[in-house]
């Protein structure tokens, strides 16, 4: 039986629409349905010059079609302009996906791109979907961001810089090492993980003089855990610990911070990355790309990343594991 899984446009002013309408005309393993106002997709579909039929869930799907469940947004959409009018809307979104995945509904959820700042203004403290779905669901969830070279984790994620140090815990790192070394062996097949795990400072504190939170707090965590037998390398400096003849070593690197891993990933990949959040009780994949508001309606927007996550969380979900 083909997955069901649930197709969140994101912000209705982005790119986000007229991605699922690309996303319509191909041929697909699983079965998507959209979470959306179906005004909005078909102002998408006209705007690419695409058909799109819009059909019940559980209809036999041809290319160019899209299942659907209708959410009505109180703003109408214009491209490019994101409104804090729509903020409900999206996060109504989002969490009606999830629901879904909770509920059984769905075997898996895929996100599109959202825009924090018109949430925010919205009137809705947003940090991230991620923070979100964990919050809904009840669970402790570490964030990874996968292209089809390179798997990063983050112990933090949408935080200032200025926060940063302070967030890193020894209950903190352990969790996420947990989390994400579980998902690798129950998710992605790997009977022994190998993580590279990041220092927080330059060149991982350089023994204490640059700072001491890899003696202090991450030394030890990586310590305990492997007695327990993870395979664990670190605290290694992150300004070489990306080098590829040391990435082929490894099968995930678990980075202290946002801007500390992302942006390698993003270098080595960007068209087919996609954000998994690991923990959950269903598969949740997204698109690793932002609203792209200054090309929405234009018809330019690459949608490699919303094909690579949709093929993700189809496999994901077909393995069936995770609870």
């Amino acid at each position: 039986m083909r997955p069901r899984l649930a197709l969140v446009a994101g912000e209705p002013a982005g790119v986000g629409p007229e991605l699922c309408v690309r996303l319509a005309q191909l041929t697909l393993d699983c079965e998507p349905i959209a979470i959306a106002d179906p005004d909005c997709l078909q102002l998408a579909a006209e705007s690419l010059g695409l058909p799109l039929r819009l059909i019940e869930p559980g209809q036999s799907r041809q290319p160019g079609e899209l299942a659907i469940v209708p959410l009505k947004q109180p703003v109408p959409s214009e491209f490019g302009r994101a409104d804090p009018g729509n903020a409900r809307f999206v996060i109504d979104t989002l969490l009606r996906g999830a629901r879904g995945c909770l509920d059984g509904e769905f075997d898996g959820l895929v996100t599109g791109p959202v825009n924090k700042a018109s949430i925010n203004a919205g009137g809705i403290a947003y940090s991230g979907t991620t923070e979100l779905l964990a919050e809904q669901a009840g669970r402790d969830v570490v964030m990874m961001l996968a292209n089809p070279s390179l798997r990063v984790a983050l112990v933090t994620t949408h935080l200032p810089l200025r926060q940063v140090a302070d967030a890193i815990t020894p209950e903190r790192v352990e969790r996420c090492l947990r989390i994400l070394d579980a998902a690798l062996k129950r998710d992605f097949g790997l009977a022994s993980p190998r993580i590279a795990v990041l220092g927080l400072n330059p060149h991982a504190g350089e023994a204490g003089v640059l700072g001491d939170e890899e003696i202090r707090v991450i030394e030890p965590v990586l310590q305990s855990l492997r007695a327990e037998g993870m395979v664990l390398a670190g605290p290694l400096p992150a300004d070489t610990a990306f080098l590829p003849q040391k990435l082929v070593g490894f099968d995930a690197v678990l980075a202290m911070y946002h801007d500390q891993g992302l942006p390698v990933l993003k270098h080595s990949g960007f068209e087919h990355a996609v954000n998994i959040t690991l923990g959950l009780p269903y598969p949740r994949v997204a698109v690793d790309h932002g609203t792209a508001l200054e090309i929405a309606g234009r018809g330019v927007a690459d949608a490699s990343s919303l094909v690579a996550a949709v093929a993700l969380c189809s496999r994901l979900a077909r393995r069936g594991a995770i609870a």
